[in-house]
C-alpha cells in the first residue's frame, strides 16, 4: 500500500465539520457585531449565540440558562473547581477526585492543595473505572465537591457518571465531570445523570478551538470568574467569540443527530484495529473492553518506548499519540496507566489511536500493514527484548 496520510488522533482534537464552518463564516465575515451592542448588528450578534447556547443545552440535555460559554474546557475545568471552593469553603475543604483526570483537573487541585484544600483521589480498578463504593468510603463530612471525568482521554473508559453523582449528592456536595472527551461522543443527560457542573469543548467534536462551555446546574451559586464588562451574567467577562460559539453549537447538534451511526462506524474500525494489533505477542489493550469511547484504542507494547512509536508511525503519515509525557521534558509514564496498575516499564510503551468518523477501513488497514512492522524494528533494537522472550521478566 502506497504512503497515504491517516489522522487517528482525533481525542487531542478533530478536523473542522463542514457544517459547523459553514455556520461560522457569516460572523467571521460580515456579521461581526459585538453582542452586547443595542444597535441591529449587535442584536443579530446576540441572536445567533443565543440561539447557540438553546441549542448546546438540548443537546447535553440541559437548560438555556445552565450554558456559560469558556474559552476552552481546561477554562471550564478552572472556573468549576475554583468557584465551587470559593462558594463553600465555609462548608469544608475536602475535594474527591478520580486519578485519571485530565491536567486541567490534577494541576488545578495542586494549586488548591496550596491554598489549604485536602485532595482525596480514588482508586479505580484495573480497566479505569472508579465504583460508586469507592467513593462512598472517601466521602466526608467537609466534602464540599466531586471530580470525575465522563470518559478517559487516554484510555477511553467510561465513567458511572450518575451513580457517582447520586453518590455525591447524598453526602450534600456538588458533583462536577470533565466531559471534553464524551460530549458528542456518548449520549449526556446533565439534568438526568444528576450533574451540577460539566466542562465541554468544542473541538473535541468537530468544533472550532478556543471555545467551550460550562455548564451549572439552576440553583448551583459560583461567584464571578472573570471580572470586566459583565457578559455570562456577569460571571464570566469578556467579548464572547460569537463565530466560535455558533460553529459549537452546529458541530455538537451535527455529532448528537449522528451519534448512533458514527458510534457503529467507529466500533467496527476500533473493533477490527485492536483485533489486529493484540495479534502481536506482548501487547495488551488497556481500558474497559467495552465500557470505552467509540473510537479510542489504547495499547501498551513492552519493550518499546512510546515516544519511538509515535514517531516511527508519522514518518510513514500516521497521527498517533503516546500516554507517556514526552511533551512535558518527563521521563515518567502517564498517570493514567500507572493507576491502573501497569509497571512503569510496561506504561512508557504505550501507544493511542483514536479515530474519528472521517477516517475508513482503508486507514485502519493502513495502520495494520505499518504498526506491527514498526513494532517488530523496534524490538529488535531493544536490549530487553531478547531478555522479555527468554521469559527473564
Amino acid at each position: 500500500m502506497e504512503k497515504r496520510f491517516v489522522y487517528a488522533d482525533n481525542a487531542a482534537t478533530t478536523p473542522l465539520s463542514p457544517v459547523a464552518l459553514e455556520a461560522m463564516m457569516p460572523y467571521l465575515t460580515e456579521q461581526y457585531g459585538n453582542p452586547s451592542g443595542i444597535y441591529a448588528a449587535g442584536r443579530r450578534a446576540k441572536q445567533a449565540m443565543e440561539q447557540a447556547r438553546a441549542a448546546i443545552a438540548q443537546a447535553l440535555g440541559a437548560k438555556a440558562e445552565e450554558v456559560y460559554f469558556t474559552g476552552g474546557g481546561t477554562e471550564a475545568d478552572n472556573w468549576a473547581l475554583k468557584s465551587v471552593c470559593e462558594a463553600r469553603s465555609r462548608k469544608g475543604k475536602h475535594i474527591v477526585a478520580s486519578p485519571l483526570e485530565h491536567h486541567a483537573i490534577t494541576h488545578t487541585l495542586d494549586w488548591l492543595k496550596k491554598q489549604g484544600y485536602e485532595i482525596t483521589y480514588l482508586k479505580c480498578d484495573e480497566n479505569g473505572i472508579v465504583s460508586p463504593e469507592t467513593l462512598e468510603a472517601a466521602m466526608r463530612e467537609d466534602t464540599i465537591l466531586v471530580t470525575v471525568m465522563a470518559a478517559n482521554n487516554e484510555i477511553g473508559t467510561v465513567m458511572p457518571i450518575g451513580e457517582l453523582a447520586a453518590v455525591t449528592h447524598a453526602h450534600g456536595a456538588l458533583f462536577h465531570t470533565d466531559a471534553v472527551q464524551a460530549a458528542g461522543h456518548i449520549p449526556l443527560d446533565f439534568a438526568g445523570m444528576g450533574i451540577d457542573l460539566m466542562s465541554i469543548a468544542a473541538h473535541k467534536f468537530r468544533g472550532p478551538k478556543g471555545v467551550g462551555a460550562l455548564l451549572v446546574r439552576k440553583g448551583v451559586y459560583l461567584p464571578t470568574f472573570i471580572h470586566g464588562g459583565g457578559q455570562e451574567k456577569n460571571r464570566r467577562s469578556g467579548t464572547e467569540n460569537v463565530a466560535g460559539i455558533v460553529g459549537m453549537a452546529a458541530a455538537l447538534t451535527e455529532a448528537v443527530t449522528h451519534m448512533e451511526e458514527n458510534t457503529a462506524k467507529l466500533n467496527a474500525m476500533r473493533q477490527k484495529l485492536t483485533e489486529g494489533l493484540l495479534a502481536l505477542p506482548y501487547t495488551r489493550l488497556t481500558g474497559h473492553p467495552e465500557k470505552r469511547l467509540p473510537g479510542t484504542a489504547s495499547f501498551v507494547f513492552e519493550c518499546i518506548e512510546g515516544e519511538s512509536l509515535v514517531l516511527s508511525l508519522d514518518s510513514v503519515g500516521i497521527c498517533a499519540s503516546s500516554g507517556s509525557a514526552c511533551s512535558s521534558a518527563s521521563l515518567d509514564p502517564s498517570h493514567v496507566l500507572l493507576s491502573i496498575g501497569l509497571p512503569h516499564e510496561v506504561a512508557h510503551g504505550s501507544l493511542r489511536l483514536s479515530l474519528g468518523e472521517q477516517n475508513t477501513m482503508e486507514d485502519v488497514d493502513y495502520i495494520l500493514e505499518k504498526l506491527p512492522v514498526i513494532v517488530e524494528r523496534l524490538r529488535s533494537m531493544s536490549p530487553l527484548w531478547e531478555d522479555r522472550l527468554n521469559g527473564k521478566f
